[in-house]
């Protein structure tokens, strides 16, 4: 089976670091809140490109605290995306505000701009953009919306670390930046993890505190917080990961750039798009094809771990039935749902391996 991801693999490059480190910290007896969770989130800010960083313990709570400092909360609407992992709508849930869905576009699979204004209302407070499978959203029309309208955006950079859109990194246009580390990602813990990137000191504090019950000084609460820190084993692994983070994402171009190449005679398979002056880190290399899910079947049998991201778009889910969003008019969203199909992406995949997929994938769909 070649897999979507092998971790594993890329552990086995880095484990005569990766161990000595993890020894280190638990020699210290200093597990939360350490000096490699501050050296990380000091590496983080100067490897984004932004003033400051906050360390958490997931991109879902990143999203979470992002909407708490900029209180967004009860009665508000956020505007974003069907298509997308349900972290993205459930920290505006778990809030108390409403996700409202625009349409994305067919190509990049990314927030359409152009249809962000006919959502906007008086309740309209934010925008969260995803720049999903490492593509960079078009940032400049959706900062130039929320600056006419005066909204918030809180980029989702969950899947996109390193990505840049106009040389300029993902989760510095807006107030604040969400990143996730779970093991699956270009930057993976071996856990959870998480991070937020802002250039506002206020937003920093604010994050700070919430992320510690609430308070900026210990045992005096402001605020109803949670408790969400990266512990110092994750920081100190994603310390060392950090190092690679741009060789592995060149690694991940060069090899989207040859499944493009392998793919270039099947008309029958429609290959990732890239938008102009965008770094696209491909944290996913998701195709379209025809009988997806029958293909997908296929290639499971003949060892081939492809998976869907995403089978059900969001606003037609269970958890957001009582929005009554079933009938919205999100056409693209709705078609890419039937047709993608993520292939096996990872910096260590070989061309034998990526060979093998495409073999696979063109014979079945020729089929």
């Amino acid at each position: 089976m070649i897999p979507i991801i092998n971790s594993k693999r890329q552990y086995e490059t880095i484990a005569k670091e990766v161990e000595p480190a993890v020894l280190e910290v638990m020699r210290s007896g200093s597990y939360i809140l350490g000096q490699h969770n501050k050296a990380f989130e000091a590496e983080m800010a100067d490897f984004v490109g932004c003033k400051y960083t906050v360390a958490l313990n997931s991109g879902t709570d990143a999203l979470h605290l992002a909407l708490r400092a900029l209180d967004i909360g009860e009665g508000d609407e956020v505007i974003t995306v069907s298509f997308t992992f349900v972290a993205t709508t459930e920290a505006i849930g778990i809030v108390g505000a409403k996700p409202v869905f625009v349409d994305i576009d067919k190509d990049t699979f990314n927030m359409d701009p152009k249809k962000i204004e006919d959502k906007i209302t008086a309740k309209t407070k934010a925008i969260i953009p995803v720049h999903l499978y490492g593509q960079p959203c078009d940032m400049d029309m959706i900062m130039d919306i929320a600056k006419r309208h005066n909204l918030v955006v809180i980029e989702d950079c969950c899947q996109a670390i390193g990505a840049k859109y106009k040389g300029q990194s993902v989760g510095t246009f807006g107030e604040i930046g969400c990143f996730s580390f779970y093991p699956t990602k270009n930057l993976g813990a071996m856990g959870d993890g998480g991070l937020a990137s802002t250039n506002s000191e206020f937003l920093k504090n604010r994050m700070i505190a919430l992320r510690n019950h609430g308070g900026a000084v210990r045992y005096y609460h402001d605020e109803i917080g949670v408790n969400s820190r990266l512990d110092e084993i994750q920081a100190a692994i994603l310390r060392i990961k950090l190092k690679y983070i741009d060789e592995w994402n060149k690694k991940r171009r060069e090899h989207a750039a040859y499944y493009n190449e392998l793919f270039k005679g099947c008309n029958k398979i429609e290959t990732p798009k890239e938008i102009d002056d965008t770094y696209c880190v491909y944290h996913q290399y998701t195709v379209k094809v025809p009988n997806r899910d029958e293909v997908h079947k296929l290639l499971q049998e003949n060892g081939v771990g492809a998976m869907i991201y995403y089978p059900v778009p969001l606003h037609v889910q269970k958890v957001h039935k009582h929005l009554g969003c079933e009938g919205d008019n999100l056409p693209n969203t709705v078609e890419n749902t039937k047709l993608v199909l993520s292939l096996p992406m990872f910096a260590e995949i070989t061309k034998e391996e990526q060979e093998t997929v495409a073999k696979t994938l063109i014979k079945i769909v020729n089929k």
